[in-house]
């Protein structure tokens, strides 16, 4: 019997009810939903609730309910673990999330007798800190260091395989994988990199020059970030859901990570297809 978890983000309108109607039809086609402690509350079914941490050993795969920032937040918790997962889409752009809310009901039967490929999305380690004080994050999308609301520039020095590349006055720097090409780094300037590519992309942000341009280096060469000076509210953001301030003498440090991302496609999933119609709604 398959087990399939549901991940809803509970902050979108349609998420709990459509979560409740999953795991209704789940039931029904002698499937287990298991859903985080929180979803399964909101549909009334607290015993289908398991701890997320616990997932790994306890799911085939993962149904994940939102948008992209969904399925990021999803991917930090169960990529370790190695769980595949797939998007329905109740945010806007849905660059990540595999199907829309009107397709679920007919893919759910392919899902389950396993009609559908396993392509791995790269991640990034990122390591934030100085000396023994260092916080340890993985990242789908991109790692975005940032000077806060202020008016004021902050100087950045990056080394990428222990060489100097430059330093930047900037707003801030975005260091993205090919699945984060198509985010915040493309809205920064940043090119568009096909998700089959182990590259990463190092993207200022607002620099206060006439020559920067975004790098694309091999993603297996360390990325390291001294921010030179520091306002009260520079921070680095991982996928957009998790935030650390930084201090005089930190450094970030981004490398490729063992872990991937496993997202679950239908046959006819096609990168292009989604880049050409999502950028087209916008």
């Amino acid at each position: 019997m398959k087990r399939v978890g549901i991940f809803p983000n509970l902050d979108k309108e349609g998420a709990a009810e459509l979560a409740g109607s999953i795991a209704r039809w789940l039931i029904e086609n002698s499937a287990t939903p298991v859903l985080t402690i929180e979803g399964a509350a909101s549909i009334g079914r607290p015993e289908l609730g398991r701890g997320v941490s616990a997932w790994g050993k306890d799911v085939d795969f993962v149904i994940v309910l939102g948008g992209d920032g969904t399925l990021l937040n999803a991917a930090a918790s169960l990529a370790p673990a190695g769980v595949p997962m797939v998007g329905v889409n109740l945010g806007r752009l849905g660059f990540l999330t595999e199907l829309e809310t009107t397709q679920i009901f007919d893919a759910l039967p392919k899902l389950l007798r396993g009609d559908y490929t396993i392509e791995e999305r790269m991640m990034l380690r990122v390591s934030v800190g100085h000396g023994a004080r260092r916080d340890s994050f993985l990242a789908l999308n991109e790692v975005t260091i940032s000077k806060g609301p202020f008016a004021r520039l902050i100087q950045l020095e990056v080394s990428i395989a222990g060489h100097l590349i430059d330093q930047y006055d900037a707003d801030g720097l975005i260091v993205a994988t090919p699945t984060g090409s198509t985010a915040y780094s493309l809205s920064a300037g940043g090119p568009i990199v096909s998700p089959e590519l182990k590259v990463c992309l190092i993207t200022p942000i607002c620099p206060h020059s006439l020559y920067s341009r975004s790098i694309v280096v091999p993603a297996d060469e360390e990325i390291k970030v001294e921010v030179t000076s520091v306002h009260q509210d520079t921070a680095v953001t991982i996928d957009g859901q998790r935030l650390r301030r930084l201090e005089a003498g930190d450094t970030v440090v981004v490398s490729r990570a063992r872990e991937v991302a496993n997202l679950m496609r239908l046959r006819d999933w096609s990168f292009y297809d989604v880049l050409r119609a999502k950028l087209k709604e916008h």
